[in-house]
């Protein structure tokens, strides 16, 4: 049962960006994205108007931060100083951030960004206004393949958002409505998982428990970003379910077609369409497989069955701490990529989402596949037959 990432992995990241920067003319590398920041230091916090500026050089690990953030990013072992200003538009945060690189003998930086980004009305200066800046993306590439242990951890995502899952078709009935079912189901799955871990589990959410399951339903489901209706469910609805838990940052994504009672032969004829869809992407995964061939395989298939016009978007994506992340599994990835970027490879974490959408209703499923040395391994496990998946 893995809970949290161990700090060794902390480490190896600050160590291989140190490496991407004595390859540069760059005197400290900065980064000014939260999830770049949570990556290579354990901090996470929430991108607001106050921005918060990283900087590595060879040897130090300092940081600029609002005056709110400044407890709790203190006691953190891989900073070494922390600078901060008062709050935005009231402070000066580049300034303040600027002043930390001068004191780091920082003329030239590698950065994430040229400067923080204009989150939630924030409007300052680039770091180009005062510093020569060459701009890098290593900790994104970085995120493309996973360790053992990020990978443990998305696996233990997967085993939370799968009762998730069970707990929204044990509670979803005629009657109900969807935006309770999928409170309840939430809270019920966050309760035994934090019952389960106890001290164990990493601080991660705020006023929500750690795991997620909920689901659009009815006309909604034909929108693939679609709401939760204000509307209760009927006999004949069609669901589209999503449940994911959160684990030190990581996350899994389980996603189920349902239907309410019976089903139509309309309803059994796309549901196999898409389950078959996925099989196939499933079937086409693995290390050394071009990225973009899963996708035509699905695209092919979809063009032999006549519903191409019922496709709006790629199979998947991969997922950890981002809830999207590259690769995306997408016919386009090759034209972009080559080499060793251009193939899957172990530690790759996938989402195998095909799905089709009528003008009535939308059919998709979506698994967690984890790219392993020999094959792959589907972390997500609740049934995919049409059968299991009527409540």
């Amino acid at each position: 049962m893995a809970t949290r990432l161990p700090e060794s992995a902390f480490a190896d990241r600050l160590a291989a960006v140190r490496d991407r920067l004595a390859d540069t003319d760059a005197d400290a590398a900065t980064w000014v994205g939260a999830t770049a920041i949570e990556y290579l230091t354990g901090f996470h916090h929430i991108q607001t108007e106050r921005p918060v500026v990283l900087a590595v050089t060879a040897d130090r690990v300092e940081i600029t931060v609002p005056r709110l953030e400044v407890e709790r990013v203190s006691s953190n072992p891989r900073i070494d100083a922390v600078r901060d200003y008062f709050d935005y538009p009231g402070g000066e945060p580049v300034s303040v951030a600027v002043e930390m690189l001068n004191g780091l003998g920082a003329d030239a930086i590698a950065a994430d960004a040229d400067g923080p980004p204009g989150v939630m009305g924030y409007e300052g200066p680039a770091f180009s206004e005062f510093l020569d800046v060459e701009t890098q993306s290593w900790v994104d590439r970085m995120r493309w393949a996973k360790s053992d242990a990020e990978v443990d951890l998305i696996r233990e995502s997967a085993k939370w958002a799968n009762l998730g899952h069970r707990y929204l078709a044990d509670f979803s009935e005629p009657g109900a409505h969807p935006a309770t079912v999928s409170q309840r189901a939430s809270t019920e799955a966050s309760r035994a998982m934090l019952d389960a871990l106890g001290d164990a589990y990493s601080v991660r959410v705020r006023g929500d428990g750690p795991v997620h399951a909920g689901y659009i339903s009815g006309e909604e489901t034909a929108l693939p970003h679609g709401h939760t209706p204000n509307e209760r469910l009927s006999e004949g609805d069609v669901l589209v379910t999503g449940a994911s838990a959160n684990v030190d940052g990581y996350r899994s994504e389980l996603e189920r077609t349902m239907f309410v009672g019976d089903y139509s032969d309309e309803q059994a004829h796309y549901f196999e369409l898409m389950l078959e869809a996925q099989t196939l992407a499933i079937d086409a995964l693995g290390p050394g497989v071009p990225v973009d061939e899963v996708d035509a395989v699905v695209w092919e298939y979809f063009e032999e069955q006549g519903v191409t016009d019922l496709a709006q978007h790629h199979v998947g994506h991969n997922i950890g701490l981002g809830a999207h992340e590259p690769p995306y599994i997408d016919r386009g990835w090759g034209e972009r990529y080559d080499g060793d970027d251009a193939v899957m490879a172990p530690g790759h974490v996938y989402t195998i989402e095909p799905g089709i959408y009528t003008d009535e209703y939308g059919y998709r499923h979506s698994d967690t596949v984890a790219i392993t040395e020999s094959g792959t391994e589907r972390l997500t496990n609740f049934p995919r037959d049409i059968e299991s998946n009527v409540v």
